[in-house]
């Protein structure tokens, strides 16, 4: 594993993300799998893990709790806040001081922490962020000794371009991969700049970039990527990015074509990790072998100038215009 500087840390360049042990919007993952598939991630070097409390409502931090528990090496833990919907939670109910406390202390009792290393706001409307007051709400946290480092993580770059504005970011969580390279020319300049930390979700846009599906490829009813397909549920550009699930099968495979042999989901890390902004990249997993395979493009040969100038043109001919959603 190689290993890139967030902050005062060096962080793995391949972390994990854990939405899917939350097991509410991918199908069950059983707590035994859940802690196989945190195990093989920091066997494999892996120091860096994503999560939500939103994530099967405090599953995915409490399965994580239970695992840091075990172990003695120093892990980075970044969790989210913003979305919940319980208990008369919401919006705008949640960006208040106290609300985003109570939340924070909760993640803090599912992770069995006593300070975040990472306080994320999840998604939020773009008024708030304009706002200011979520982070100087997280400034007042970090102050209390709840949180070390804040950050955001956002739906467009525009929103974005918000964020590097706030004085004590130190990152920001975006949708960039095969499907979403217009990202790279919005902010990353600004955000080197800015000495600002690249957290890459979606990478694989919910699994279109590993090649594997086919058009007639079903998904349960309880999986996002069944009922989330088209944005009924939250932003279309979670769940394959905003393409078409079709057309992205085919796009997929068109870049395929231009990749190096070898798994596609590897090279499509490794397509991100080209990008020197970048500080680390969050794939999830339902399975150890996924975590194998992630961890794997880490170190994969960087892809030459011309594959990348190949994977452009192709983006910019037929799939920049077909993302749906706000992005």
């Amino acid at each position: 594993m190689n290993y890139r500087p967030f902050k005062d840390v060096q962080v793995a360049e391949v972390g994990l993300g854990t939405w899917q042990l939350g097991s509410a919007d991918w199908g069950n993952v059983c707590d035994e799998d859940a802690l196989q598939i945190l195990q093989a991630y920091t066997d494999a070097g892996g120091n860096f893990i994503d999560t939500a409390d939103v994530y099967g409502m405090g599953v995915s931090e409490t399965i994580i709790g239970k695992f840091l528990s075990t172990v003695n090496k120093e892990l980075f833990v970044a969790t989210k806040l913003g979305r919940r919907g319980d208990n008369g939670n919401g919006w705008p109910q949640n960006f208040s001081y106290d609300a985003m406390k109570r939340h924070t202390e909760a993640s803090l009792q599912h992770l069995g922490l006593s300070r975040l290393f990472l306080q994320q706001l999840h998604c939020i409307p773009t008024e708030e962020m304009q706002s200011g007051k979520v982070f100087d709400h997280l400034r007042k946290l970090q102050d209390q000794g709840l949180i070390r480092y804040f950050g955001a993580s956002v739906e467009t770059s525009e929103e974005a371009l918000i964020c590097l504005e706030q004085e004590g970011l130190v990152s920001l969580q975006i949708i960039f991969n095969l499907f979403r390279q217009h990202v790279a020319d919005e902010i990353f300049a600004k955000a080197q700049e800015k000495g600002v930390a690249l957290i890459v979700r979606v990478p694989l846009a919910s699994g279109l970039l590993s090649g594997h599906f086919k058009a007639d490829t079903v998904f349960p009813e309880k999986d996002h990527r069944n009922y989330n397909a088209n944005g009924a549920a939250f932003n279309a550009g979670e769940t394959f990015s905003g393409i078409d699930f079709k057309e992205g099968v085919r796009l997929a495979a068109d870049m395929q074509q231009l990749l190096p042999e070898g798994s596609m989901a590897q090279w499509a890390i490794r397509w991100i990790l080209d990008h020197p902004a970048v500080t680390t990249v969050i794939p999830g997993a339902s399975r150890v072998e996924q975590v194998t395979s992630n961890v794997s493009a880490s170190q994969l040969t960087p892809l030459s100038a011309g594959i990348h100038t190949q994977l452009r043109k192709l983006y910019e001919k037929d799939v920049h215009g077909r993302i749906r959603g706000h992005y």
